[in-house]
C-alpha cells in the first residue's frame, strides 16, 4: 500500500492536507505523524505548514525530525507546502534564521516599496487569496492542470531561490516571484494545494502517482 506521512510538527492545517490526500487517492495510506521512524518509512512525504519561519524551525527540531525530513527529500516523493517549501532553502529573513539548506537560496519577506498594482494601488502583505500560477517548465505535477491556473496564498515571504533551473512557477504579486520549485524528487509550492479547488487537488493527485 502507498504510504503517505503528512509531517506533524505543530505548525500547519494538517487535517486539510490529509483529507484532500485521502480524496485523491482513497487506497493510500494516509498518516499525519511526528514521529521520525514513521517518516523514514514512508512511501512519500508531505511537508505543510503555517506560521513563522522561526517558531516551524524550532518545532521540527523539538521533535527530532530534522533527519528525518532531510532524508526525505533526498530519497522519496517529497511535496513542501508554504513553510515546507521555504524550510528547504539556506536561510530566511524571518527571524534571521537557518533553512534546512537542502537547496541554494534564501526567503525573503514582499518589498515595500515593489507592493504596487498596475493601477497605482498599495498590495498589502501578506499576500492573501487566489493568484494566477505561471509554469516556468514542464513537470509531472502539472498534468492535466491549465497554466495560469489560480491557487490559493497567504504568504509575507517568498522564495528566492539560488539557481534558476529550480523555478518549476511563479506568480505576479507586485512583481514575478517564484511559487514553485523542482529538483529531483522533489517538489514544493508557496501556495496552498489544499484550500486551492479542482486545480489543488489535481496537483496532489499528481503527487500521489509521480515517480521521480
Amino acid at each position: 500500500m502507498n504510504t503517505v506521512a503528512i509531517v506533524d510538527y505543530g505548525m500547519g492545517n494538517l487535517r486539510s492536507v490529509a483529507k484532500a490526500i485521502e480524496h485523491v487517492a482513497p487506497q493510500a495510506r494516509v498518516l499525519v505523524t511526528s514521529d521520525p521512524a514513521a517518516v523514514a518509512s514512508a512511501d512519500r512525504v508531505v511537508v505543510p505548514g503555517q506560521g513563522a519561519m522561526p517558531d516551524c524551525m524550532r518545532e521540527l527540531d523539538a521533535r527530532g525530525l530534522r533527519p528525518a525530513v532531510v532524508a526525505a527529500t533526498q530519497n522519496k516523493p517529497f511535496l513542501g507546502i508554504c513553510i515546507g517549501l521555504q524550510m528547504l532553502f539556506e536561510a530566511s529573513e524571518e527571524g534571521d534564521v537557518a533553512g534546512l539548506g537542502v537547496l541554494p537560496g534564501c526567503v525573503r519577506r514582499f518589498p515595500h516599496d515593489r507592493m504596487v498594482a498596475p493601477d497605482g494601488s498599495r498590495l498589502k502583505v501578506p499576500h492573501m487569496g487566489w493568484n494566477e500560477v505561471n509554469r516556468a517548465e514542464p513537470h509531472a505535477l502539472w498534468e492535466g492542470i491549465a497554466d495560469a491556473s489560480r491557487f490559493y496564498f497567504v504568504h509575507s515571504y517568498y522564495v528566492e531561490a539560488g539557481e534558476p533551473s529550480l523555478v518549476a512557477a511563479f506568480s505576479v504579486y507586485g512583481f514575478p516571484f517564484t511559487c514553485a520549485v523542482a529538483k529531483d524528487n522533489i517538489f514544493a509550492v508557496q501556495f496552498h494545494p489544499e484550500k486551492s479547488a479542482q486545480s489543488g487537488l489535481a496537483l496532489l493527485g499528481n503527487f500521489m502517482r509521480w515517480n521521480p
